[in-house]
């Protein structure tokens, strides 16, 4: 039997309900906006200690620990501005110290927008820092935008890693002295005091190391180029060790382009296999190869009707213990009857939501949880093994704690051409059977697509009464190719065709009125919404686009200065899709007032298309706002910033349907 108890740690009430409590009247835009009150949480290998991120003034966070076995107040250990990086995520490497990345973008020359992750060690109190990524200097040829990665925690060797680093080639001017190391490479790293081993000498073009758990390194993966121009095929060769052996054996080849060949993910040092991905009858599977050479793939898990989404780990060396996958809802396919029987169980004492191991301690006797659903943000618990007790530890959205959620329901609808499309539908909570004002919601990527549960941005429309529909148009992935067809921007007719259809849908059930549905998207969705007011103009009453695609050749050119750009051209495509397919080109089509938003340090998508869009509305006499955020990315994480958009989003849709 398992007990559960709440968390009654003093230390956690600077986040407690208590503390966040909400005003008698809900302010949606306040709370949905809000960012989570806590991410990235991390078990320390003795299963005492926790450590998570906090959001702070605009894109800012700070990372905090606390003691579970101590009354002490949580330790707030360091904390950044957002401006220019961002903490993304810290992990224990010993029982008092931590190893953190941070991520950001500059603005460099060219009207480029530069990504970069940095990682670094620190003491579970802030002291000792130490940047574990490779310095450059006035001598380096370049700077590496890529910090590195860990490929192995070494949980027997307290504060070591193996880690990948960038080498860049140095060179002083009327000097003899350079070095000429070039390329990703792997050394083990002392993380309090940066004493390093070379482990794996840095190769050019090599982008991926697969470690076994115990210290070595048995895959490595090298990219091939096009030919003498130094642009990427997207074809990454992988090689293999044998047990106990040093010499690099060719293991196969994967092509990231056409998915085809096997992916290799991670690799079980007592099996001796490696686990990946493989395509099989168009869907993504799960297989296990041995590291001997045969190359014999035995089949792990395959889906009938979806792709394999990964691999689900436990504990500090990355176990590999199920295959998850996605249908109506996330599911993870157990190999460890050991972990499915304690999943079983532990499902009883949280019933009705998705649970997932987020991490362990050394010795797996404490499992760090997730539980949530599609009407609860979700919250943290410490399991302990031995004495059966499942503790909550910390909630995700204290300020929605109180605040009764519409459920998400998976539906199917009829698109024009008979097919039957996935989608997902929420209702305002006592306003079934009752036509509302709705919204269209399709997803970025576009290979991407939306799953069952809590959703910020659509939860906050639905607590302000819309139906919220989210289709999983044709050109979405997790569904096969078949479904994924030539993606979202080359197959864009039938990807928004279904997409305008869940409009339709919403009428003829009754559930909305004509000239009281509007569209709402990010990114590509941002694109399908733009792009369905081109082809169907009096199909919604009001557009909102937030960092959208608006020129298909645009956003080609946006990668002409990287070694993707024949990647992304050729996924783009070339044809008259291009101009047919471009809502900038067609802004005079457009009947419905438009809302954008964009970052303008955004690099998934620049923000001259937007301002592309905004030039060409204004010409056509489309009315519209445009509202830009200097200092932010494609996801605009500053609450602040959030809030004002859901707020000016509602005002603008209610407009528009003259409510």
């Amino acid at each position: 039997m398992i007990a559960i108890l709440r968390a009654g740690a003093a230390a956690l009430a600077m986040l407690s309900g208590a503390a966040l409590a909400q005003s008698t009247d809900f302010d949606a835009a306040k709370a949905f906006g809000a960012r989570e009150a806590i991410s990235n949480l991390s078990l320390s290998p003795d299963g005492r200690k926790i450590a998570y991120i906090v959001p702070t003034v605009g894109a800012g966070s700070a990372l905090y620990t606390i003691d579970r076995d101590s009354t002490e107040p949580a330790k707030r250990a360091l904390a950044d501005s957002g401006d220019p990086d961002r903490l993304q995520r810290c992990n224990w490497v010993s029982n008092a110290r931590l190893v953190c990345v941070v991520y950001g973008v500059i603005d460099k020359a060219f009207l480029e927008i530069l990504p970069f992750t940095r990682t670094f060690a620190v003491d579970v109190g802030g002291g000792n820092p130490k940047l574990l990524s490779n310095r450059e200097n006035p001598n380096s040829l370049y700077q590496s935008l890529a910090g590195g990665g860990i490929v192995d925690w070494l949980p027997d060797e307290d504060g070591m890693v193996l880690m990948t680093r960038s080498y860049v080639p140095q060179a002083k001017i009327g000097s003899l002295i350079e070095k000429t190391a070039q390329g990703l490479g792997v050394d083990r790293i002392n993380t309090g005091t940066l004493a390093s081993q070379r482990v794996e000498p840095p190769r050019d073009g090599a982008v991926q190391y697969i470690g076994d758990g115990k210290g070595t390194i048995r895959i490595a993966g090298h990219r091939l180029l096009r030919g003498e121009t130094g642009q990427d095929s997207g074809i990454i060769n992988y090689f293999f060790r044998r047990k106990g052996e040093r010499n690099w054996i060719p293991f196969g080849q994967f092509d990231t382009v056409n998915d085809k060949g096997f992916s290799p993910r991670s690799v079980d040092a007592e099996r001796d296999v490696v686990y990946g991905l493989m395509k099989k009858d168009g869907r993504w599977a799960a297989y296990e190869m041995p590291l001997d050479g045969s190359d014999k793939a035995t089949l792990l898990y395959a889906h009938p009707e979806v792709d394999v989404d990964g691999f689900h780990y436990i504990g500090r060396q990355r176990r590999v213990v199920g295959v998850s996958y996605s249908t109506d809802q996330s599911h993870v396919h157990y190999l460890d009857p050991a972990i499915e029987k304690l999943r079983t169980a532990l499902q009883k004492a949280l019933p009705g939501k998705t649970l997932g191991v987020i991490d362990a301690s050394r010795d797996e006797s404490r499992l760090l949880l997730f539980a949530s659903s599609d009407v609860d943000p979700g919250a943290y618990y410490l399991f302990d093994k031995t004495s059966r007790q499942l503790a909550k530890v910390l909630d995700v959205g204290p300020p929605l704690a109180n605040q009764k959620l519409a459920e998400m329901k998976s539906i199917r609808y009829r698109a024009a051409d008979g097919t039957m499309i996935p989608a997902y539908l929420q209702i305002p909570v006592g306003m079934e059977g009752k036509k509302i004002p709705a919204i269209v919601m399709p997803h970025g990527g576009p290979a991407s697509r939306d799953y069952w549960g809590f959703d910020w941005l659509s939860a906050f429309f639905v607590a302000r009464g819309y139906a919220v529909i989210q289709p999983q148009f044709r050109g979405s992935a997790g569904y096969g190719d078949a479904w994924f067809q030539k993606n979202g921007f080359q197959s864009w007719k039938t990807a928004i065709g279904d997409v305008n259809d869940a409009g339709r849908h919403l009428i003829s059930q009754g559930i909305s009125d004509p000239g009281r549905i509007a569209i709402f998207g990010w990114s590509y969705g941002g694109y399908a919404a733009l792009q369905s007011a081109v082809v169907e103009p009096g199909l919604f009453k009001a557009v909102v686009a937030v960092a959208p695609v608006t020129d298909l050749n645009e956003l080609k050119e946006e990668n002409r200065n990287w070694s993707n750009f024949r990647i992304v051209s050729d996924y783009i495509g070339t044809g008259p899709h291009i101009a047919e397919g471009s809502p900038a080109r067609h802004a005079d089509r457009i009947k419905v007032p438009v809302l954008l938003f964009h970052g303008e340090k955004d690099r998934n998508v620049r923000i001259g298309e937007s301002r592309l869009m905004d030039s060409r509305l204004a010409s056509a006499g489309v009315p519209h706002e445009f509202v830009a955020y200097p200092k932010l990315d494609h996801y605009l994480e500053d609450s602040a910033v959030r809030e004002q958009m859901l707020r000016k989003s509602d005002t603008f849709i209610r407009s528009a349907m003259g409510m």
